[in-house]
């Protein structure tokens, strides 16, 4: 990973300086999010994953459109866990909070419903963590799409779900009634 810093809203890479999550939050800079005090850059994204993540943020606005659910569904939209600065691939908003936090540069929560897929440069044991960390900042539900192995785990508070190859995943707690084949969203 690429270590950066913000100097004057620009990002230079390399450098060790450090800023607070505050800043990170009032100004989140493109691709990054803020791990353990410094600017991390989100490496890793493949024609594979960007597609997925498309594919995804628009199966959930149609549903969520179509359901009359409301809400906004997000692309890599900045939020604050209670340990980072983050940066979901896939997003849902519900409207409430859509009404309470408004435009804000990032949400001071973790979103509801967060989808991360995962990229070949990602290990398995911080995607779990992070799944975590959404979940204790105001998350319900967390997707990890694993594409190269046809997998996606649905984490809640209560509960862990594997969608495979061959069946169809839906959501548990939030966004509810949507669903889609496990093949039809990873093709």
């Amino acid at each position: 990973m690429v270590i950066a810093a913000v100097q004057s809203s620009n990002i230079q890479a390399g450098e060790s300086n450090k800023i607070s999550l505050e800043e990170w939050m009032q100004n989140p800079p493109n691709n990054m999010e803020w791990v353990n005090g410094q600017l991390e850059e989100k490496t890793g994204m493949t024609l594979k994953h960007s597609r997925i993540q498309s594919k995804l943020d628009s199966y959930w606005r149609t549903y969520k459109e179509s359901s009359g659910q409301g809400g906004e569904v997000y692309i890599s939209p900045p939020c604050c866990t209670t340990k980072q600065g983050r940066k979901p691939d896939v997003a849902y908003l519900t409207p409430e909070l859509q009404a309470q936090f408004g435009e804000a540069a990032a949400l001071p929560q973790s979103f509801p419903l967060c989808a991360e897929i995962v990229s070949p440069t990602d290990f398995a044991e911080e995607l779990i963590a992070k799944s975590q960390e959404y979940l204790q900042s105001g998350g319900e539900e967390v997707w990890l799409i694993f594409s190269e192995n046809k997998w996606i785990i649905v984490v809640t508070k209560n509960r862990q779900l594997v969608f495979i190859s061959g069946t169809t995943v839906s959501t548990q707690t939030v966004l509810q009634g949507f669903s889609i084949a496990v093949d039809e969203l990873l093709a």
